[in-house]
Formats: structure tokens, C-alpha cells, sequence
């Protein structure tokens, strides 16, 4: 009878969740080891093709926030080696000081109305990643200037298509801190905790607690759902994410980590008409954040790509340059050499 009862309330709580999922899907992971070892992981996942590039941006690069006359402006304080999207929009990275961010896609997403030319200031979403990256060493640095709402985040369109951009943003730092931002109801809301290691792109946060509580009471070795769904895949990473061993032995480490993301991607060619939540993982990306080593897996490869942050000039004198991958070029291994001097791409604005 037990059974029956605690299975009629799973099958309740997944058709709920059924109802709730309307996004492309993405998944975030925290891995907390020994002696200081900590690594991020993510998935993209969409219904059609993201390219994707990885671009150095050396300090002191002068950033307009993309929002018309009244935009945020600043000068990059850190370097970084972002992922992006289009070449449109910083999606993923790490700043030289080990703050990685992530942008997951949140349906539920509604930002604050704004004025373009207005009295307040703006900061397109193509930029709120590149903007904490080039400007805070750590996420509690990140939260207490954010919390402020100086300015508001803004979005359009993403060009060429009539999807708004609607996104959270993750953050962790070398410490094991983490943080997500939210705009629900046209308010910035940050959950700041460092237990706060698993994320994926829809519902909110918040209700992304509560399934994960219902869930911790059932054993993960008994069972764990398994469908391609956001709060399936964010309970499967929240288990596994803890399970793995904890160790400082980096190559373990980064193996059982990749083995996570892995576990909630989306295999290729994997979609529904029906159910738009559901979309192949196009790339993952892994981030060393003790030793400063980014690793970018794009599944149309065979290998993974990485870059040693100590073999970059981050220094107000280096380059932007570029790797790029959007045409599935093939490297492999460690691949600072193989950036190339290239002017920055046009972050997009309001349509």
C-alpha cells in the first residue's frame, strides 16, 4: 500500500511538472572535492544548431551595455575565456580569478519594463554574464553589487527569430560559493548559498528546491527518474553530484564530473513537437576552477578541447582573440596556441 501510495505520488508530481516545462533545456552542476578542488560543469542544450566559440577577452576592455543612451559602461577589470552564442551573447565562462558563470534558459523569466533612452540604466542579457565576469573575483563580491539593482538587466529577441531571450544566470566561484539570479514578476531574486550546486533551467529555482526535497526522501540507488525533463534531469544531477567521490586527484575529479553532465545531457537528434522542453545537448562545458583549466566538449566531436589559463595573456596589453569551433573544427587537447587574434564580436542589444 506504501508503494502504491508513493508511486500514484510521483506519477501526480511528474504530470504537474509536465504542465510546467515549456523551455529548451540546460543542466549546472557544482562539484565541491578536497583540498580546494572545485569544478562547474554545464550542458547546452537546444532544438536547433548554437554555435558556439570560445574568445579570450584580456582586462581593460571598454563594455556599453547595449540598451540605448543610457546603458551600463565599464572597463573589464578581469580577463576571460567565455563560450558564445551566435556570436551574440557571452553564454558561459570563467574570469581569471575562478568565477565561472552560466546562462540557462528560464521560460518563466519576466524583466522589468524599460525605457530605451530612459532614466534607467540598462544592461542588455546578451552582456549580464560578461559583465559579472569583468568585474567581481567572487560571488559574494557579485551578490552584495548586484543586490543593489543599480541597473536593470533588458532583453529582445534573439535576432533573426521571434524567441525572447529569457535566461538565469549561475555563478560559482574557487571558494565553493554559488548564487542564482532571477528576474520573476520584473524583480531581481538571488538565492546565495554554497549548497546551491545544482540548476537547470526551468521551473524557478525555488520550486527546483522543493522537487529536489521530495526527492532526497527516496534513495538514489533505489530509484532516480530518468526522462529528458528539467526537474528530472536537475534531481539526477543533484544525486549524482553528491554521490561521486570527493577527492583532490584532478583527473578522477574532472572524469566524474564529466560523467554527470553527460548523465543529464540530451542525446543528439533527441526532440518532441509536443514537448518543447525537450532538446539535444549541443555542447557541455567544464571548469577547472582551482587550477584554472576550461574544457569545452561539443558533441559532434570525438574530443574534448582545452584551455590552461596560465598559458594566456590576460593583461590589459594581450589580445582578444579567438578559438573558433562553430563549424565543428576538431582539436584536441590543450589549445591556447591555436587562438587567433580577432576583433570582438557585436554583442546583441534591444531589438
Amino acid at each position: 500500500m506504501k508503494l502504491k501510495k508513493r508511486l500514484s505520488a510521483i506519477l501526480a508530481l511528474s504530470g504537474i511538472l509536465l504542465c510546467i516545462e515549456k523551455a529548451n533545456p540546460c543542466t549546472r552542476i557544482v562539484y565541491e572535492g578536497l583540498n580546494g578542488t572545485i569544478i562547474t560543469a554545464r550542458s547546452m542544450d537546444w532544438r536547433g544548431e548554437i554555435p558556439a566559440n570560445l574568445w579570450l577577452f584580456p582586462r581593460g576592455i571598454d563594455r556599453f551595455g547595449e540598451s540605448g543612451s543610457n546603458s551600463v559602461k565599464w572597463k573589464s577589470k578581469y580577463g576571460s575565456v567565455i563560450t558564445s552564442s551566435w556570436d551574440i551573447a557571452s553564454s558561459d565562462g570563467m574570469n581569471e580569478k575562478g568565477l565561472v558563470g552560466n546562462l540557462l534558459w528560464l521560460v518563466e523569466s519576466t524583466y522589468p519594463k524599460f525605457v530605451k533612452d530612459g532614466p534607467v540604466k540598462g544592461l542588455a542579457v546578451s552582456l549580464w554574464l560578461q559583465y559579472v565576469l569583468d568585474n567581481y573575483a567572487t560571488v559574494a563580491e557579485a551578490v552584495s553589487a548586484l543586490e543593489k539593482k543599480d541597473f536593470v538587466v533588458t532583453s529582445s529577441h534573439i535576432p533573426g527569430t521571434n524567441i525572447f531571450a529569457t535566461v538565469h544566470l549561475s555563478l560559482s566561484d574557487s571558494t565553493g560559493d554559488n548564487a542564482i539570479f532571477e528576474y520573476i514578476d520584473g524583480n531581481l531574486v538571488i538565492h546565495h548559498d554554497r549548497k546551491y550546486v545544482a540548476m537547470t533551467n526551468s521551473p524557478i529555482f525555488d520550486h527546483q528546491l522543493a522537487i529536489n526535497t521530495y526527492w532526497e526522501s527516496i534513495p538514489g540507488t533505489i530509484m532516480l527518474p530518468g526522462t529528458n525533463r528539467a526537474a528530472d534531469r536537475f534531481v539526477r544531477a543533484s544525486y549524482y553530484i553528491h554521490a561521486i567521490p570527493k577527492t583532490d586527484n584532478i583527473r578522477t575529479a574532472l572524469s566524474s564530473v564529466f560523467g554527470v553532465i553527460r548523465n543529464c545531457s540530451v542525446p543528439l537528434g533527441i526532440s518532441s513537437e509536443t514537448e518543447p522542453n525537450i532538446s539535444s545537448t549541443r555542447w557541455r562545458t567544464v571548469a577547472d576552477q582551482k587550477n584554472l583549466v576550461y574544457y569545452f566538449d561539443n558533441v559532434l566531436n570525438p574530443n574534448v578541447v582545452w584551455v590552461e589559463f596560465n598559458k594566456l595573456d590576460f593583461s590589459e596589453k594581450g589580445k582578444i582573440k579567438k578559438l573558433s569551433l562553430s563549424n565543428n573544427e576538431n582539436y584536441s587537447g590543450e589549445s591556447s596556441m591555436n587562438f587567433k587574434p580577432t576583433a570582438s564580436f557585436v554583442f546583441a542589444g534591444l531589438d
